[in-house]
């Protein structure tokens, strides 16, 4: 059972609880990735957090509610406000300067997103693969800002902005992107939760154009505006600039491989496993849905279970399994399985591998929890 915690107030009192009451949760974060960055790239914690401040102005001036947030998770916590900064820049230290002779890491992940006319509701779907030990990581979080919607985001502990959806109908999922440039802006997770904080897809798209972005990411980005009035698209950003990518039928797909030739004008994709991993994986997704539309079946969140525990090509499948014959630090799992339905406000999810029997209901009016 994954730990769940209210937060509300100011910002660092969102911050202090999620430290506080979440302290173990951002300890395993901090012991994983101080482990991983040396283990893996060479990089010692001392120089993950240099690297993490060179983003500090642009996060002050981006929003300097975020400094204060991190502020109080280091407080409650007990540790440096520049290790939950590292925490938050962890895929800026980790995937944006990969040149194939370090050895750096990428979680993987597969992504799915389907409106209507396909399904009656809007529902934003994925599996979040990475290594194992990071299941003790995680944290659910309501957190409810004045003058903000409510949000419901599944995250490590530690770390302010990851997947989830809030009370205005908006939602964003994480595809990562392996590349070789990065830039001093801000870390893509703070733009996640920039998503979540947002009342509409415009005011979300703003916080993320224009190069504000210092990595490459994919954000799938959902919003449900109620009476079947609702969008789903990929919006691949990066420190040039963004695309936008989606479909008139109301599906998209993402993996783990950059899809806009825009966005490849700038930066190189590194995915060394886009042929025997992330591209069937998009391709596997996209033939169960085209199964679905073609037989005329319902698509609804019973649906997604199904898809995100498929196990074709298994273990490179949508519901992946460690690659024994991968190099270490390339493998992952699938850690957590999360269907979030954008028109209902609410989310079904799955702690370890995805299994149609064992996903869990939430939703943000209710605090309990009732098995699905």
């Amino acid at each position: 059972m994954i730990k769940h915690l209210t937060l509300k107030g100011t910002p660092m009192e969102i911050g202090r609880n999620h430290g506080e009451k979440g302290r173990e949760q951002v300890l395993q974060s901090l012991s994983t990735y101080e482990a991983l960055f040396h283990g893996y790239s060479k990089i010692s914690w001392k120089q993950a957090k240099e690297m993490a401040l060179s983003h500090l102005h642009a996060i002050e001036q981006y929003n300097p509610d975020f400094i204060e947030e991190m502020e109080g998770v280091a407080q409650g916590a007990g540790v440096e406000f520049e290790d939950i900064l590292a925490l938050n820049a962890r895929s800026e230290i980790a995937l944006a300067t990969y040149s194939g002779k370090t050895r750096s890491f990428s979680d993987g992940c597969t992504a799915i997103g389907i409106t209507p006319p396909l399904s009656n509701n809007a529902i934003l779907s994925q599996n979040w693969d990475w290594k194992a030990a990071q299941i003790k990581s995680l944290l659910l979080l309501d957190i409810e800002q004045e003058g903000k919607p409510s949000i419901q985001m599944v995250t490590e502990g530690g770390i302010i902005g990851k997947i989830g959806y809030n009370s205005a109908g908006m939602g964003v999922c994480l595809n990562a992107l392996l590349t070789n440039r990065k830039s001093e802006q801000v870390p893509i997770h703070l733009g996640l939760r920039s998503v979540l904080n947002s009342s509409s897809l415009h005011e979300a798209v703003s916080k993320i154009k224009d190069g504000q972005m210092a990595s490459t990411a994919n954000f799938m980005i959902g919003s449900d505006q109620g009476d079947g009035r609702a969008m789903v698209a990929n919006y691949e950003v990066s420190p040039y600039g963004i695309d936008m990518m989606t479909t008139n039928e109301g599906k998209v797909v993402h993996t783990n491989h950059i899809l806009s030739d825009k966005i490849l004008e700038n930066v190189e994709d590194r995915n060394e496993f886009k042929f025997d991993d992330s591209l069937i994986r998009k391709n596997r997704a996209e033939q169960l849905i085209h199964s679905k539309v073609h037989l005329n079946q319902t698509i609804d969140t019973e649906t997604f279970k199904i898809w995100l525990s498929d196990e074709f090509n298994k273990p490179n499948s949508i519901n992946h399994y460690e690659n024994e014959r991968a190099p270490e630090h390339r493998r992952m799992e699938t850690v957590f399985s999360i269907i979030m339905n954008l028109s209902n406000h609410s989310m079904e999810l799955c702690v370890g591998k995805a299994d149609p029997n064992e996903y869990t209901y939430y939703n943000l009016s209710n605090k309990g929890v009732i098995k699905s």
